[in-house]
């Protein structure tokens, strides 16, 4: 089983914690890896793009001139496709591109960053995160005392108001919870720091 050193909210280490194997301890499976990173990547589009098709640009009603006897090619209105200022053919409409992967694909995504970022060294377990107010000093302070200079992911076991609002304005920053956790997440910040609590709760859902 790995093991981790326990640190307390000021950075001072209290002993060490053993995590379980078959979530914290596996070989990081870098192509379900990708597959996660990319269904959560499009899940996150807007889908929004939209494009006028013939029936819907203004204009067009008149035949430009009659079929036959003008030399020119039939036209039937100036609002066909090849006119300047007509109607997209095929053009993208409003649509979801999310998909969804397999349960057994997704848990085994997950257990790979969370294995990943215990091989790097960058995941760190605090016995626990409690803030008196929401105070943004305070949360640089917790910073400054475990060395955090990039950008880095706190996961709480349930939803702190106080650390959640600590952390907002910090740049880099983000807060989850233990049953918020997801691939893009613990991918896109250097480190994972973790609350005892919330360890045993990621263990109680993907064990």
């Amino acid at each position: 089983m790995p093991k981790v050193s326990l640190f307390n909210q000021t950075g001072a280490s209290v002993g060490e914690i053993e995590l379980s194997d078959a979530i914290f301890g596996i070989e990081p499976n870098s192509s379900v890896l990708f597959d996660a990173v990319i269904a959560q990547r499009a899940s996150l589009r807007q889908g929004n793009h939209k494009v006028k098709n013939r029936s819907e640009v203004a204009g067009g009603g008149r035949k430009p001139w009659r079929q036959k006897g003008t030399g020119r090619a039939r036209q039937g209105s100036i609002r066909s496709p090849q006119w300047r200022g007509g109607g997209v053919v095929f053009g993208p409409v409003p649509r979801s591109y999310s998909y969804k992967l397999p349960k057994k694909v997704r848990r085994l995504a997950l257990r790979s960053a969370l294995s990943a970022k215990v091989l790097e060294e960058n995941f760190v377990v605090v016995e626990g995160l409690t803030f008196d107010a929401p105070k943004t000093k305070d949360f640089k302070k917790l910073l400054a005392d475990f060395s955090i200079e990039k950008k880095a992911l706190f996961v709480t076991a349930d939803l702190d108001e106080n650390v959640a609002l600590s952390a907002r304005n910090i740049p880099g920053i983000s807060v989850v919870t233990a049953t918020g956790i997801n691939v893009l997440d613990l991918l896109g910040h250097d480190k994972v720091v973790v609350t005892k609590s919330a360890v045993e709760k990621i263990e109680e859902v993907l064990g």
